[in-house]
């Protein structure tokens, strides 16, 4: 095993102790996760044309129920800790750290997995862009209920809220489509039949940005974790709700895309290895495992930096806990299919 191998098979667990191991200087390293994200978004829209992706119905089932889980368990989790008599700063770190492991939009890595588990990475890149899109409009509006400002409006801190999050998850997708467009019609210009096409090794980059922003939240966790008043116990709940969270989301989003399967996979990255062992023979197949990553894979990065950007920051347990619990549920399935292919 060299060391990209060796990089690539542990980066998660490596990530999360150095950031863990090295709080006092990760923490002060937050400012530049918005940044890191951006250009996390921009690599993964860029592999792919605005203009092939095609909207299936299991795309608004799935939005639809995401949406639905996150407002109940919040106000479930709200009314439960209320009637078992729980602190108000215990009860805001549970319903907030639960609700975001339902609300945070789909992982761009997403595609990724679901191609190599035999799902349809065109299908999934659609769902990413929509849930990205649903959670720039959707966070604004539904955050100052959950966790008011003092001194400020609904309306002013949506706004305040809009202002942050719109442009991190909508302008890395208006980026990527520009470069598309001027890279295809510069080539139309000169007469040569080029496309722009991301190459394989600009489309690892994500990947490395991810490893250094999981570093830095666990710096910021860890110093949260050890300055902050809080409850054993609530963390606990909140492991094992983002637990219970993760499993729910994937099981519901593989019987939704079985239920109600898209027409096609669409046109496939060429950089995406799929595993042939592994591919379903029908489309309720294939939509299964699409709709299951939609659903249950997230992008924890983004749901952490909002946590600490606007709500108790010891709810970002409740998402730094799902990346544990995904990593390990998205193992298990590639273990599966490299068995099936062997």
């Amino acid at each position: 095993m060299n060391i990209k191998q060796f990089i690539d098979k542990y980066a998660l667990i490596l990530s999360m102790v150095i950031g863990a191991a090295g709080y006092p200087l990760f923490r002060h390293l937050t400012p530049v996760l918005p940044p890191m994200i951006g250009v996390m978004l921009f690599f993964t829209f860029c592999k792919v044309n605005p203009l092939d992706l095609r909207l299936h119905r299991w795309h608004w089932l799935v939005l639809g129920t995401q949406l639905a889980l996150t407002a109940g368990v919040y106000y479930g989790s709200v009314a439960l800790c209320r009637r078992l008599g729980v602190t108000a700063d215990n009860t805001a770190i549970i319903s907030e750290g639960l609700m975001m492991c339902f609300i945070m939009p789909t992982a761009t890595a997403a595609p990724i997995i679901a191609g190599k588990l035999g799902g349809s990475i065109q299908n999934l890149t659609t769902f990413t862009l929509l849930s990205n899109a649903a959670t720039a409009v959707i966070v604004p509006a539904f955050f100052p209920l959950v966790h008011p400002e003092g001194g400020l409006t609904f309306v002013a801190e949506m706004l305040l809220i809009l202002r942050r999050v719109a442009p991190l998850l909508l302008l890395p997708f208006v980026a990527a489509w520009l470069l598309r467009l001027g890279y295809d019609g510069v080539q139309r210009h000169k007469g040569s039949d080029k496309r722009f096409e991301l190459a394989r090794t600009w489309a690892q980059i994500p990947f490395y940005i991810w490893t250094g922003t999981l570093a830095i939240l666990m710096g910021d966790i860890t110093y949260n974790l050890i300055n902050a008043e809080y409850s054993w116990w609530a963390l606990v709940v909140l492991f094992v709700g983002s637990l219970i969270a993760c499993l729910l989301q994937y099981k519901l989003g593989q019987r939704i895309g079985f239920a109600y399967p898209a027409p096609s996979k669409g046109k496939e990255y060429k950089d995406v290895v799929i595993n042939p062992a592994a591919v379903p023979t029908t489309m309720s197949g294939v939509s299964r495992i699409t709709a299951g990553q939609a659903f249950g894979q997230k992008n924890t990065t983004l749901g952490v930096w909002m946590c600490q950007a606007f709500l108790n920051p010891l709810s970002a347990i409740g998402p730094a806990a799902y990346i544990i619990w995904q990593n390990a549920f998205n193992s298990a399935q590639l273990y599966n299919a490299a068995k099936v292919k062997s």
